[in-house]
């Protein structure tokens, strides 16, 4: 009498470890554009990359001036008008000033069509009791330049940044995390890995593009904060 032994079930195919959050793409040779490069703002984030190695190229309405600016910083940074710092950039940052805001993205959809662009514009406005948060149609300026620019990839980041730390040439490290937010993951972690060649900061995810209001808001207050205490504030996240 023969016996038969029982089926074996198959063999169970390895489980996929979960992605390692802080595994993040090499972004070294990507080249940098800065709209509105000449403000302080953009001047400071244009200085803060080409300063970590990248190339940077920072635009703006009138090219001489944006020239002018580039000589200024040095570290091989190159200007240009804002249409041909879009053409030649892999990504691009938006640091316009807010009334600007639409009128720019819309005269340069062409250009930054399927482009990275990373929105760091704050619409805030002013009165005798400071600075408040205003809120777009759109929900936010990182919505807005997502309806305007339909075929780019756009995220928000760099929101929080104190254009006096940036520009300070003392300065080795800047202490802060920086607010990402995204559709896509790979676009989210081309913007943290970027971030964090800037020493001392960290891209940190922080949601998609419909949580880019109340990131854009908090600036209102860290200007509340710098006030009374005669600082540069900026933001850590804790436990991660």
């Amino acid at each position: 009498m023969t016996s038969s032994s029982a089926p074996q079930d198959p063999t169970p195919e390895a489980v996929k470890a979960p992605k390692d959050p802080w595994d993040l793409p090499d972004v070294s040779g990507l080249v940098v554009g800065v709209l509105g490069g000449t403000g302080e703002q953009g001047r400071g984030l244009a200085y803060r990359f080409a300063r970590a190695g990248q190339k940077v190229i920072i635009g703006s309405r009138s090219a001489d001036r944006a020239r002018d600016a580039a000589a200024e910083l040095g570290h091989g940074v190159e200007g240009a008008d804002n249409a041909e710092t879009a053409r030649r950039s892999d990504v691009v940052i938006v640091a316009v000033p807010w009334d600007g805001h639409a009128e720019t993205l819309e005269s340069l959809r062409e250009e930054l069509a399927g482009k990275l662009v990373v929105d760091c514009v704050n619409p805030l406005g002013f009165d005798k009791k400071g600075a408040y948060a205003l809120k777009p149609e759109e929900g936010s300026a990182a919505e807005q330049a997502a309806a305007l620019l339909p075929d780019s990839r756009v995220t928000a980041a760099f929101h929080h940044l104190s254009a006096v730390l940036l520009q300070d040439t003392s300065l080795d490290e800047i202490d802060t995390d920086v607010m990402v937010l995204g559709e896509e993951r790979a676009d989210v972690e081309t913007v943290q890995a970027l971030a964090g060649r800037i020493a001392g900061m960290r891209g940190v995810f922080a949601g998609r593009l419909r949580n880019a209001h109340q990131v854009e808001s908090l600036v209102a207050n860290l200007i509340s904060v710098n006030r009374r205490y005669k600082a540069h504030a900026g933001l850590r996240v804790t436990d991660i």
